[in-house]
């Protein structure tokens, strides 16, 4: 009954589903992981905002860059004169801006890179302050361009930039750039009112639970479909190979 499964487009469909399921089922656990990758960020972020605020020298980022995203230090430098830099397509509050960033330089002579705060559209942004500068922040590894995306090309010079991207502004001078920015917090002396801090990550979960039980779903109603499809091409052949009863004659009669 069921050997028309062996035939050529029916293993052919078969191997289609089989692929399919597979495949959505691999999506579902890869949403899992991301899960688990967002759930490990943000207790991460968690204990590194509640922990004390450390001073920041190049000891400190001597190990594990990751052991350190989001933990705020406490630096003092002054900023380097004439090379000031403005990221652009920002947004932040449901305004549109740029953010204001600098190099800093402390007191072994190396520069640490600080993203100064937001500036919304119709706000000039304003020099970073003169003289020494005790600031606290909190540390971000270096952005990088995604897939397909456009990056900054550090070999000219740059005064507009699409994201903190540490390689690319390292080239801009000739002092060592240490390997995190800092977003900046508070400072002394104060920033402009114009400038705000760039607002702290969102911590939930995503929508990754929800795509992983929509791949787990799909991946069912394959299944599903597969077994209807088999079921039902398997009634069809049964109703072609039962054979017809002949229609018994009328009886004719004889006194009409």
């Amino acid at each position: 009954m069921y050997k028309f499964l062996l035939k050529p487009k029916w293993i052919a469909f078969h191997l289609l589903c089989l692929a399919t399921i597979v495949a959505m089922i691999n999506f579902a656990f890869w949403q899992l992981r991301r899960l688990d990758e967002k759930r490990t960020f943000n207790d991460r972020v968690t204990a590194h905002t509640d922990a004390d605020v450390v001073p920041l020298n190049a000891n400190l980022l001597l190990g594990d860059l990751d052991d350190l995203i989001y933990r705020r230090v406490e630096v003092t430098g002054t900023y380097v004169p004439d090379h000031q830099f403005t990221i652009v397509g920002v947004s932040q509050d449901g305004s549109n801006g740029t953010d204001a960033v600098n190099a800093l330089q402390l007191a072994d002579g190396s520069l640490v890179i600080v993203n100064r705060g937001f500036i919304a559209d119709g706000s000039s942004v304003p020099p970073a302050p003169s003289g020494t500068v005790q600031l606290i922040g909190r540390l971000k590894r270096g952005q990088v361009a995604g897939t397909g995306e456009p990056s900054d090309d550090g070999s000219q010079q740059l005064t507009q930039i699409r994201r903190v991207d540490l390689r690319a502004l390292r080239q801009q001078f000739d002092l060592p750039v240490l390997p995190m920015y800092v977003e900046l917090l508070q400072s002394e002396p104060k920033e402009p009112a114009t400038v705000k801090p760039v607002a702290f990550p969102s911590l939930d979960e995503g929508p990754h639970l929800s795509y992983t039980v929509q791949w787990f779903i799909f991946s069912i109603c394959v299944a599903a479909g597969w077994v209807f499809a088999v079921r039902k091409s398997a009634r069809t052949r049964a109703g072609l190979a039962k054979p017809k009863r002949k229609k018994t004659p009328p009886i004719l009669d004889p006194h009409p």
